[in-house]
């Protein structure tokens, strides 16, 4: 056991956070999503919903400053405005975990598909609310 991490923490996933590097990014997926089909690496958190596996990766892993949109989120076909349930709990912990405001900014399912196939990793998620699909770009640990 380690302090300070969570049972989502698993092996696989502190592997895949850690080898990542600035710029890398990382897909979270409902259970909907082809991830073995579109992964390069692919961890399973199949008994966790979306918004505990964000929670759990920004709490080690800074989003990128140095870019305009770190935040991605699939929009609902048809309606590109709109903002599911699932996809408004993802926005509050992005903001909690980042202390400022980082707005998840729309991607065409079909572009979003196509990016996540180039992602470093994808972590599949036992979501069960559609449109439960995240891209995040990884940034850099500020040291003084």
């Amino acid at each position: 056991m380690l302090k300070g991490l969570t049972r989502l923490h698993t092996p696989e996933l502190l592997h895949v956070l850690a080898s990542m590097g600035h710029g890398d990014e990382l897909v979270l997926v409902d259970c909907h999503f082809p991830a073995s089909a579109n992964a390069r690496r692919l961890v399973r958190l199949d008994g966790a919903d979306l918004p505990d596996v964000l929670d759990a990766c920004l709490q080690l892993m800074p989003l990128d400053s140095f870019v305009k949109d770190p935040a991605l989120r699939m929009e609902v076909v048809d309606a590109p405005e709109q903002l599911p349930e699932v996809q408004k709990l993802c926005q509050n912990i992005i903001d909690k975990r980042e202390s400022r405001p980082v707005p998840l900014v729309g991607l065409e399912r079909h572009a979003f598909y196509a990016r996540s196939r180039q992602a470093f990793a994808i972590i599949a998620t036992g979501e069960q609310r559609t449109y439960g699909c995240i891209i995040l770009k990884k940034g850099v640990v500020q040291t003084n």
